[in-house]
């Protein structure tokens, strides 16, 4: 029996091979399958490195890149009714709202913040996709009214980030009312002469579309986002036609005079306080500080000092 073999060597291989990598380092692209470093992944805005595929990304993520600093303070949303219609299928409402809240982190699919872009004010929206399909909801009505509220306040352009699946099924019509309310919401700012922004995201989809996503003063999208409100494979088996290649994704609705703009999220901050600053006839925003002069004494000031030692 040899005993350095046998028994040495299998014990120093099992040492080394058992270094656990936690799940989280890595992240598949879905469009090309490459493995991305977590790091390099969330300094690159969630953008593939390898084939510039925009991943979906949460309200918090998309805020952190977009206001200066990354600072930004939360405004509150009026809490709906919980439940009203007592739905249920597979699970109960609640259940799946707990589910939610559980894997998000977040109480409701949409974010309303306020801060600075670039120095300039403004109140920004975002839906969350991850959040039961960035569903529009009572919350989401209640949402995009506070935001409009405060936007008129404090006299500040709104910026909304759109990312959803549709009316929320578990609210029936009171979801879909909302279509409606938000209508009311994005015709105050109007009023009020307060330029509205809609950053399309992938994907938006249903009576989002068919409301306040496609309201805006200015209309950009991210690439390839999947803009429409019946999808693609239910518009081929309803018609039973071939649909054309990149029907209904951002780039074919710019080549049809449905968007202002498709624009790289690297490039998206920058675009929206240049649109900004016009819409409101503002100076163009500064791109810098100069630093400070340093303090040093002139020389004959030096000189005279070490004389004086």
């Amino acid at each position: 029996m040899n005993w350095i073999s046998n028994y040495v060597r299998p014990t120093i291989n099992s040492i080394f091979s058992r270094r656990e990598v936690p799940d989280n380092l890595w992240t598949k692209c879905d469009e090309c399958g490459t493995m991305l470093f977590h790091r390099e992944l969330s300094d690159n805005l969630h953008v593939c490195s390898n084939c510039e595929h925009h991943m979906v990304i949460t309200p918090r993520e998309r805020f952190n890149g977009l206001f200066d600093g990354g600072v930004f303070s939360e405004i509150k949303v009026p809490e709906p009714t919980v439940d009203p219609l007592q739905f249920r299928d597979q699970k109960k409402y609640p259940d799946r709202m707990k589910e939610a809240r559980k894997k998000t982190g977040e109480a409701e699919a949409m974010l309303v913040a306020e801060g600075e872009i670039g120095r300039t004010p403004i109140v920004a929206i975002a839906q969350d996709f991850s959040f039961m399909g960035g569903s529009m909801s009572m919350f989401v009505g209640n949402a995009i009214l506070a935001a409009a509220e405060r936007a008129i306040e404090l006299k500040r352009p709104l910026i909304l980030f759109s990312a959803a699946g549709g009316a929320r099924m578990q609210e029936g019509i009171l979801g879909l009312m909302q279509m409606p309310r938000s209508t009311i919401a994005v015709d105050m700012l109007k009023e009020a002469g307060l330029p509205y922004i809609v950053v399309l995201t992938h994907p938006t989809t249903g009576g989002v579309t068919a409301s306040y996503a496609m309201l805006g003063d200015v209309h950009i999208a991210e690439p390839n986002a999947l803009i429409c409100f019946a999808g693609p494979r239910v518009i081929e088996q309803t018609i039973r036609e071939k649909l054309p290649e990149g029907f209904q994704r951002a780039e074919y609705l710019l080549d049809h005079g449905m968007l202002d703009r498709v624009t790289h999220r690297r490039d998206l901050k920058e675009e929206l306080v240049t649109i900004v600053r016009m819409l409101l006839r503002l100076d163009p925003a500064v791109k810098g500080d100069l630093p400070p002069p340093d303090q040093i004494a002139l020389p004959d000031e030096t000189d005279g000092k070490a004389a004086k030692a």
